[in-house]
């Protein structure tokens, strides 16, 4: 696996960071996890504890919710973005409209699938279930998908990771 971007996709809790994890971990260089979660209560800060325990110190972390290809650009090794829907719900409240959000994903997939590191982002798959009920959570559903296409179509490997099992798509 060289330079270019890998894209894992999953639900909630499937195992997708591990996996993203493995993936990276067995790549040579320096390792950068780029976290876009910010613990804004109790639970959220207990999660973020389990990951950095997960990751162990083989991982330098860059904490940044929304400003994140200046970082990409800077990379060099492996590059773990984790995750887009918690970025792209970052920009949502921070009063981005849509056309600005799907610009920033459309920069953020060109910079990652050209950036000088090994790009594995995470992201959750949000469309497979109901349609949500309010305007919001749609709204969210939709950038999600649109984010996740992006960076699909740029990506070279694409993996969707259900039940902790890996599965190829690209």
């Amino acid at each position: 696996m060289s330079n270019g971007l890998t894209l894992v996709l999953g639900g909630a809790r499937s195992g997708k960071s591990a996996f993203a994890l493995k993936l990276g971990g067995a790549l040579a260089g320096p390792k950068v996890y780029l976290a876009t979660g910010q613990a804004g209560d109790e639970e959220m800060a207990l999660r973020i504890g389990r990951h950095r325990e997960e990751r162990g110190d083989g991982w330098h972390t860059i904490e940044e919710p929304r400003d994140i290809v200046p970082i990409i650009d800077r990379a060099e090794g492996v590059l773990l973005l984790d995750c887009l829907t918690l970025w792209i719900s970052n920009l949502l409240f921070a009063g981005l409209d849509d056309k600005e959000i799907i610009k920033r994903a459309d920069a953020l997939a060109l910079a990652s699938s050209s950036a000088g590191a090994r790009v594995i982002a995470v992201s959750n798959e949000v469309g497979l279930g109901i349609v949500p009920e309010s305007a919001l959570a749609r709204r969210f559903r939709d950038l999600s998908g649109a984010t996740n296409r992006l960076m699909a179509e740029r990506a070279t490997e694409v993996w969707f990771v259900a039940a902790g099992i890996p599965l190829k798509m690209k």
